[in-house]
């Protein structure tokens, strides 16, 4: 009873300083987040390989609203409902899923070089992928496979974790995590050797760069589920979270079950990653370098940092699928750009970070 109500108090202290925090720059920021993702949104729609203006959206979202399910059928139809809608929605969903694991892992590591797959939650998936692709299942099959792999891979090395005793926790994991890692990326080299070169080969290559050029409405129904249940404990608990930044003996202290909190963190934290990877594929650099950006403008409190962090991973996802799917006459995966503007942007933020703290 004295912990309960020791952690109300803190809650309610945590509230408190939240709500002196949140002054008019944390406000302009959200703004300046949120009216970028109103507009990017429509913008999205109308480019592509076929352009539609935002009045032929307009008049067909109407169409659509009056007819239902007797709308008419057309190509630009079938552009805007069936590809460019699921695409645009996949897209905003995993940008702010993997922004929102990485805020996770980042505070509960103490390290904001962490990134969601620390714990060999993407690599558990590639293989349970690759191996579907490899054995030739259908597409529900291999995404049912990433999503298992990703959650087998992150138990076998939490279990592992928790059986090595008399050493941090934390870097046991971490340690766990990069050498389990390493034996998953050998099972995903091996099954690629082994792969027919003609079929499989470009199947597998294709699917690891990352892609939502496949993504379709059943995909986001299965999905969107599993990430707003893993984000919801991650928003009720946002004030205790804060106390996993401090060391294990301080967060005891002051009453929080440390064991039980990490867990819950790397549970939902894996389930939102593993279920954006079975859509879409590895795309990486969103979680490491949206939430490292974010901790700069914002500070560090959870209960901003993680809904900044989802709105910016989302609004960046989306520009760069909209880029990647428009720039050029053939799509670039997604994958490759979060790589090629992502390592220059962690570069610099890196450099403003240590800067910021030698003056």
């Amino acid at each position: 009873m004295k912990t309960f109500l020791l952690l109300r108090h803190l809650a309610g202290r945590g509230q408190a300083r939240a709500g002196q925090h949140f002054n008019s720059r944390t406000q302009l920021i959200f703004a300046i987040a949120l009216v970028s993702a109103l507009l990017l949104i429509p913008f999205a729609f109308t480019v592509g390989q076929f352009p539609i203006s935002l009045a032929e959206i307009a008049s067909l979202g109407w169409a659509k609203l009056s007819a239902g399910l007797s709308a008419p059928v057309g190509s630009a139809n079938i552009v805007l409902f069936e590809i460019r809608g699921p695409r645009i929605a996949a897209a905003f969903i995993v940008g702010a899923a993997l922004a929102a694991a990485g805020a996770a892992f980042q505070n509960l590591f103490r390290n904001p070089l962490v990134s969601p797959d620390i714990l060999g939650v993407s690599s558990g998936a590639a293989l349970g992928a690759v191996t579907g692709i490899f054995l030739s299942l259908p597409l529900v099959a291999i995404q049912g496979l990433a999503f298992a792999g990703g959650l087998l891979a992150v138990a076998i090395i939490f279990w592992v974790g928790n059986k090595i005793r008399g050493h941090d926790p934390v870097l046991t994991l971490v340690l766990t995590g990069v050498v389990i890692g390493s034996l998953l990326g050998s099972g995903i080299a091996l099954t690629k050797y082994l792969a027919d070169p003609f079929n499989q080969l470009p199947a597998i290559t294709y699917w690891l760069l990352g892609s939502f050029a496949s993504v379709t409405a059943r995909d986001i129904l299965l999905a969107f589920p599993i990430i707003f249940a893993a984000v919801v404990p991650l928003f009720l608990l946002r004030w205790r979270i804060n106390l996993l930044a401090l060391p294990d003996d301080e967060a005891r202290a002051l009453g929080l079950g440390v064991r039980r909190m990490r867990l819950i963190v790397i549970v939902a934290a894996t389930l939102m990653t593993a279920a954006s990877v079975a859509i879409c594929g590895i795309i990486g650099w969103v979680g490491l370098v949206i939430p490292h950006a974010v901790r700069m403008l914002v500070g560090a409190e959870f209960s901003r940092l993680l809904p900044l962090s989802m709105l910016i991973g989302g609004t960046f996802m989306l520009a760069v699928d909209t880029i990647g799917r428009s720039i050029a006459p053939t799509e670039i995966p997604p994958g490759v750009l979060t790589a090629l503007i992502g390592a220059p942007a962690f570069i610099w933020l890196m450099a403003a970070t240590f800067k910021r703290r030698r003056s």
